[in-house]
């Protein structure tokens, strides 16, 4: 493909040096309406001529032919070395592939594992067990669960399977429990004043100052014994 492409460049540039030897650029310049055109033969009549390309000589134009050849052979030379340097640069890059991944040691396959599959055997016991009775609840079925996708995914796996459980589990909000409103406990009941037969607090309530039992005394309570109570 290089070599076809050389061969047009070639083609071309011989044909543009052929059509230079033979055509000749002339000015014409119109004496009375100023109007310029250009010609390759001889202006018409009443024009100044003015020769801006001159015809060559056969020297001139094989020296031309030369040059351009030079010029596209160095072109075809810098196209060919790049080419072998991307071929090169290419194949380096294969072999540093090939020597990777021959270092590198394979993946286990963890879901055809002994471990997988007695995880697996363990995980459908228990979830045929749920099955038929729904209403039990069978904690072992989670950790089973978990199990086996250790077990099958792998570390690594297993780990983006928790963190994909960890996005979809809602968080859990801990609301602090209500603290009970203090209630202070009702006022101790206190003599005021009492009469011969009975003693009265300070919410009017009326405690019998004779026989057996207990009145609200300054201090607590005191106990009369069958007679006036001493409070």
């Amino acid at each position: 493909m290089p070599s076809l492409l050389l061969r047009s460049l070639v083609c071309c540039a011989t044909a543009l040096l052929c059509l230079g030897a033979q055509a000749q650029v002339v000015r014409c310049t119109d004496a009375r309406t100023g109007q310029v055109t250009y010609t390759d033969g001889a202006c018409a009549g009443g024009a100044t001529a003015h020769e801006v390309e001159p015809r060559k000589t056969a020297e001139e134009l094989h020296q031309e032919r030369a040059q351009a050849a030079e010029a596209l052979e160095r072109k075809q030379q810098r196209l060919e070395q790049e080419a072998a340097a991307t071929r090169l640069q290419a194949e380096r890059e294969a072999l540093r592939q090939r020597e990777q991944a021959a270092r590198t040691p394979p993946r286990p396959d963890y879901a055809r594992s002994p471990e997988c599959q007695r995880s697996r055997r363990q995980w459908q016991e228990l979830n045929d067990a749920q099955i038929r009775e729904p209403l039990v609840h069978h904690p072992a079925l989670d950790a089973a669960q978990r199990q086996m996708d250790l077990d099958c995914l792998g570390p690594e796996g297993y780990a983006e399977m928790e963190r994909a459980r960890a996005s979809q589990r809602p968080p859990i909000v801990v609301v602090p429990g209500a603290r009970p409103a203090y209630v202070p406990p009702p006022p101790r009941p206190r003599l005021t004043h009492c009469t011969e037969f009975t003693c009265f607090d300070a919410q009017g309530k009326a405690y019998p100052r004779a026989g057996p039992g207990r009145l609200p005394g300054p201090d607590g309570t005191c106990r009369s014994a069958g007679g006036r109570a001493p409070c």
